[in-house]
């Protein structure tokens, strides 16, 4: 009776992990039958620097509540790879066909301006979704709508980057003064814009959040569409402004209103984390009167520095497994406490038991190694 199940849990994550394979392989050798091995190369190198600066700023975020780490690299790979490739052969199609209808060359503008800003967001959306639909355990709110949405689309822009930087390298190259188009491209990618693309999927991170907290009715229907029309629509000003305007409205476009929106997103989840953190505090001492935590916890586990300095300090003292046992201790208090909110049903009662479960093998765990010092 369980062997078919079995089977799915076994071969579905392979076939995942075989289609994304097979689209990455793809998308690289069109990256370099296009630009040539070289500049796929340095594209890549190139690539690196902004994506690093984006995921390390989206981890930031994703620190009350760290999400898996298997379903964050999952994210990457899926803008990096699958949203990618659909995105291009979607978008080449209606370049071509815009073309047929419009023109040779309109049917770029096309693809810039409509095509490109539906098929993007909804195929770096997707995942969102999908983690949403299928993984609630692990979707809490806002926060973790804009670190899986921030992620797909770092992935994205990511292949995209090699692809930009490949072809600058190889339309310019690196002599007699032909730098300063690899130069320009690099700053207006990777210097200028490195989080417009997580900045768009995060509407549709937000509007999904929103519908993750709010009770059954319109509202989980139209907030997740409403945030993936605003991530179209700042798409669309984006290419609209790189495509038709002039580097005066592409200027206007960036500070007036993409700088204005990034901050207020940074505001929104500045304001998350510290709901995030009154959420914990709050079901700390019930927590300590069921006897699932100690009373001289509490100050540890109610601010990020003190849990940083409990886990720094089991490193130090029995080594990375006692830190990483301790980690696992904090999660799961924060998601019991996040859990205390939910509807009481069947489902939830079955996840606590799991946390509960969890919270009581990584304390042994910790205290463990800690004896074994």
């Amino acid at each position: 009776m369980t062997t078919a199940p079995r089977r799915l849990t076994v071969l579905l994550p392979v076939l995942g992990l075989v289609v994304v394979a097979v689209c990455g392989l793809t998308l690289l050798a069109l990256a370099t039958v296009r630009v040539g091995p070289l500049a796929v190369v340095i594209g890549v190198a190139a690539a690196l620097v902004p994506v690093a600066v984006v995921v390390a700023a989206v981890l930031w975020v994703d620190r009350w509540e760290p999400e898996p780490a298997k379903l964050l690299l999952l994210a990457f790979a899926w803008g990096a790879c699958i949203a990618t490739i659909t995105a291009l052969l979607i978008n080449n199609t209606a370049e071509t066909v815009g073309d047929l209808l419009l023109g040779r060359g309109n049917g770029s503008r096309l693809s810039a301006l409509v095509s490109a800003p539906l098929v993007e967001e909804a195929a770096k959306g997707a995942f969102v979704l999908f983690v949403f639909l299928r993984r609630r355990d692990e979707f809490d709110g806002i926060i973790d709508g804009i670190v899986y949405a921030g992620l797909a689309a770092a992935g994205f822009a990511f292949t995209e980057n090699i692809y930009y930087f490949g072809r600058a390298f190889a339309d310019y190259g690196f002599g007699d003064g032909t730098s300063a188009g690899v130069i320009a491209a690099f700053v207006l990618r990777g210097v200028l814009s490195p989080f417009t693309h997580p900045l768009f999927t995060a509407m549709t991170g937000v509007g999904i959040g929103v519908a993750a907290r709010a009770p059954a009715g319109v509202v989980k229907v139209l907030a997740p569409l409403g945030g993936y029309l605003g991530a179209v629509c700042l798409h669309a000003l984006w290419n609209g402004a790189a495509t038709l305007g002039g580097a005066k409205t592409f200027l206007n476009v960036y500070f007036l209103v993409m700088v204005p929106i990034f901050i207020a997103v940074v505001l929104v989840i500045v304001l998350q984390r510290r709901h995030e953190q009154r959420i914990v505090e709050a079901a700390l001492p019930g927590m300590v009167r069921a006897r699932w935590i100690a009373a001289s916890e509490v100050e540890l586990l109610a601010s990020l520095p003190g849990r940083r300095e409990w886990r720094r300090q089991a490193r130090r003292q029995s080594g990375r497994r006692a830190a990483k046992a301790v980690a696992d201790y904090q999660n799961a208090v924060t998601e019991l406490a996040f859990l205390k909110r939910a509807k009481d049903t069947a489902q939830t009662r079955e996840r606590e038991e799991e946390l509960l479960r969890t919270l009581r093998a990584s304390r042994a765990e910790a205290v463990r190694l800690a004896g074994d010092a």
